[in-house]
């Protein structure tokens, strides 16, 4: 063996290992934004759970709403299954963008609910109101956090993917596509802190 050869033989080994060490990172990073979305989809279903504890303790007291409470009840169900599909594919853009107009659907049917509540100051009185209220209000800046680091984790990934020299091997490794963010409707409201009152 020529010393061409050996030169030759070390370079290539040396791209070897430089082409795993890129897909070991984007293996890791994507594995990243997976495990932060499971984290939105833990605060989501809490969330979703605690909706129809909702619902049913405003029945009591505002049995006129029934199309009011149908339309919250029905929003969250619509949004429980946008999550289930977006859990299936974390960071694909059709499932964020289904999971987020769902969200801002949900989010309408209870500012609706919230605004006919105000016309019930004995279900405001309610101590399992207040209770609600209070979970659900936590529950909104849990999901506000998972989301950021969702978000964050889906930008080191697109981020490092479109650098150069990952941006070669990145689509022949199998990872072509840039994963999605999940973006609300109105991100600068989601970004505040919720005011949910009763």
């Amino acid at each position: 063996m020529g010393i061409t050869t050996i030169v030759l033989l070390v370079v290539l080994g040396l791209l070897l290992v430089y082409g795993v060490a890129i897909y070991n990172r984007l293996v890791t990073l994507k594995n990243r934004y997976t495990n932060a979305f499971a984290q939105i989809e833990v605060q989501l279903k809490r969330r979703y759970d605690l909706i129809p504890n909702l619902v049913e303790t405003a029945k009591a007291y505002m049995s006129h709403e029934r199309e009011t409470l149908q339309a919250v009840t029905e929003a969250r169900n619509h949004a429980l299954a946008g999550l289930k599909d977006a859990a299936a594919r974390p960071g694909e853009p059709g499932p964020m963008a289904e999971l987020a107009s769902a969200e801002g659907a949900l989010g309408s049917a209870l500012g609706r609910l919230n605004m006919v509540m105000e016309a019930y100051p004995d279900l405001k009185a309610a101590e399992n109101m207040r209770q609600l209220s209070e979970t659900l209000t936590s529950t909104e800046n849990r999901v506000a956090f998972a989301r950021q680091a969702f978000n964050d984790a889906v930008m080191q990934y697109n981020t490092y993917k479109q650098s150069f020299p990952p941006v070669l091997l990145a689509g022949p490794l199998g990872h072509r596509d840039d994963a999605a963010l999940l973006e609300f409707a109105d991100s600068a409201e989601i970004q505040a802190a919720p005011r949910v009152n009763f």
